[in-house]
């Protein structure tokens, strides 16, 4: 899980560098939750973030074409399974603890948001979107067209969706319920219906739909002739496909963690850029 660079990304990186989630994660274990504004919460399952991988994980890896970016990698599960299985993998996430778990435990990471420009964008076989990751900006329509910019054309994306029918999005906070209260932070959370959906408005077609465990998945293949698309990780390439408005004037420099100074300019958001509750194509915004 992660954030933004610039102001026109929609995440709030303080959420998620900050108590009560780092020391979650240097527990390897709960309690943490996601605290909606009327105060109800939601368990956040931080024992299986930060041990091996399950049949639903393993479901999610079998699925998985060519290279593998992982958006929200959090401690790496998923990368470490596939560099172990001999798979080029990378995870980006917000978190400095979560992206050293995830080197120290064979993958590769870099501590920086998906808004920002990542290594190969626009080449990657496929990309995955777990452990509620959907949810991320608080826009999901937003984040799946930024998805679609780092796929090459026809790649492949894995979301994990709600377990119940639900298209909500809200001004959230992570607590350990102790007490300990993070940082306020926009955050979506989407069931199948209203994932597919929004995926197809936004340049993906449904290719798979699936539960293990009582978890839900959906494989969406980003249509032909969308705004990404190029060569794969590591190939060679040819004639460059123009992205408007993502072509860097310099050399582009990745690092494994930001600056203090670049942390702090990241904190401010504005209130325009918090979406209303409800989801495009649901009865809260239809009627």
């Amino acid at each position: 899980m992660r954030a933004a660079e610039t102001a026109a990304s929609p995440v709030d990186v303080t959420a998620w560098r900050c108590d009560p989630y780092t020391e979650a994660l240097a527990r390897e274990r709960g309690p943490l939750f996601l605290r909606r504004p009327d105060g109800s919460t939601l368990p956040l399952d931080v024992e299986r973030w930060c041990g091996g991988i399950d049949a639903a994980d393993t479901a999610v890896l079998e699925r998985c074409e060519g290279g593998v970016l992982d958006v929200g990698c959090g401690p790496g599960r998923l990368v470490a399974a596939l560099a172990d299985r001999g798979r080029r993998a990378l995870g980006v996430d917000l978190n400095p603890l979560a992206v050293a778990h995830a080197n120290a435990s064979g993958g590769r990471a870099l501590c920086q948001s998906a808004f920002d420009p990542v290594p190969e964008e626009g080449g990657w076989h496929t990309a995955l979107l777990v452990d509620g990751n959907i949810g991320i900006g608080g826009s999901p329509e937003r984040l799946l067209a930024r998805v679609r910019e780092v796929v090459r054309s026809g790649g492949l994306l894995i979301v994990e969706a709600a377990a119940e029918d639900v298209c909500e999005r809200m001004t959230a906070r992570l607590t350990d319920g102790r007490g300990g209260v993070g940082a306020p932070f926009p955050w979506a959370r989407l069931g199948l219906p209203a994932l597919l959906r929004l995926a197809r408005r936004s340049g993906w077609s449904r290719a798979d739909t699936w539960e293990v465990r009582e978890r839900r998945f959906a494989a969406l293949r980003a249509d032909p002739g969308g705004a990404a698309g190029g060569a794969a990780p590591g190939a060679a390439t040819g004639a460059a496909t123009p992205q408007a408005e993502r072509t860097p004037k310099e050399p582009r420099a990745y690092r494994t963690a930001p600056t203090t100074a670049e942390a702090a300019n990241r904190n401010a958001q504005t209130s325009s850029q918090r979406p209303a509750n409800g989801c495009p194509g649901s009865p809260l915004l239809d009627r």
